[in-house]
């Protein structure tokens, strides 16, 4: 788990080594569904807070070359051949998405289905919901069951900056 004045050092050699450094900018959100975003019109790549406190060194940094890669192969890329090459030139080896949770751990919705599969919402969800491991489609069968948990503004802020986890019932 790094620190942002650490992760900006290692965004910073990257944006030199790869980028023009008068041109990019790092930067840090509170996004809790990606780890990080390419931006191309004000040329700024940006991390998730939560990302940064939970995820280990390696990852932060494989994300870093993952936007690094979408800023080299320009905006038209995506995910495609282009951006695929350009991102193992550089030293990527990750997947398209982030595999791991964000900030699950302060969803203050947590579902579980009959089976026991967990799912994390931010935001209340708004209709019924099916468990898609164990049905294809909706099935009531399979049918969500919603809870929802107090995570403190103190909290929040402790699991967005320093990567401290809440307890489940907290």
């Amino acid at each position: 788990m790094a620190e942002i004045h650490q992760v900006t050092k290692w965004a910073n050699a990257l944006i030199a080594l790869h980028l023009a450094p008068e041109d990019w900018t790092i930067g840090f959100d509170n996004a809790k569904r990606r780890a990080g975003v390419c931006m191309y019109g004000p040329k700024r790549i940006s991390l998730s807070r939560y990302h940064i406190a939970s995820a280990s060194d390696d990852d932060i940094h494989q994300t870093l070359l993952h936007e690094v890669a979408h800023a080299m192969a320009g905006p038209a890329a995506g995910h495609g051949q282009l951006w695929k090459d350009t991102a193992q030139r550089i030293g990527y080896i990750g997947t398209r998405t982030y595999p791991k949770s964000i900030a699950d751990d302060v969803a203050p919705w947590v579902g579980t289905c009959p089976a026991g599969h967990a799912y994390y919402r931010h935001q209340r969800p708004k209709q019924a919901m099916a468990c898609g491991k164990c049905s294809r489609g909706f099935n009531s069968k399979h049918t969500i069951a919603w809870l929802q948990r107090e995570i403190s503004a103190t909290t929040r802020q402790a699991a967005r900056v320093s990567g401290a986890r809440p307890s489940p019932l907290e």
